[in-house]
């Protein structure tokens, strides 16, 4: 049986919080300075979404949000642990993530259809929007290797928050509805 979202719509409206002002923050990220902290913003992204995954593990969609979560946290170990290759490999290494998350987060949206949740096109557009993203990185490649990558990451969690806060939102009518 899948877990009612609106129980939990507080988690989603706060992890949408959090990834706004960590895509609020990546956009004033210097380049030189960036990877480091980008890194940082991946990985404090990817913990808050393993930690609303795993209280809303019945809910609908467990599974992508959790190979989400996990893509997030895996992608920041790996730059943490190889910073030389990482550094020279970032922007392929943040193309294939914004592939991979594009393609989760759209896979997220259908099960959200599936199940019949109320503003599941903001997590297909969310989705479509990081594989946008990454098409940007590869035409503007190697041009956009030294500016452009904190501002698509930004982009990607400001369009990740703004759907986790939309589905939220969406979340709290649903259970508003429900107690009346």
């Amino acid at each position: 049986m899948r877990l009612d979202q609106s129980h939990h719509w507080k988690l989603q409206f706060g992890e949408g919080i959090v990834l706004v002002l960590l895509g609020i923050a990546a956009v004033f990220v210097p380049f030189r300075m960036g990877i480091a902290l980008l890194v940082w913003l991946l990985l404090i992204g990817g913990i808050a979404g393993l930690i609303t995954t795993a209280i809303m593990r019945r809910a609908a969609g467990f599974l992508w949000s959790l190979l989400s979560a996990v893509l997030a946290i895996g992608l920041a170990a790996f730059v943490i642990a190889m910073p030389d290759l990482a550094f020279v490999g970032f922007p392929l290494l943040l193309m294939g993530f914004l592939v991979s998350e594009g393609v989760l987060t759209i896979m997220l949206a259908l099960e959200h259809w599936r199940e019949r949740a109320a503003r599941w096109h903001w997590l297909l557009a969310s989705g479509i929007v990081d594989l946008c993203l990454a098409v940007l990185i590869i035409v503007g490649l190697p041009a956009t290797a030294t500016w452009a990558l904190g501002l698509i990451l930004a982009v990607n969690l400001l369009f990740g928050g703004g759907a986790m806060i939309g589905m939220g939102l969406a979340a709290r009518g649903e259970a508003g509805k429900a107690r009346q």
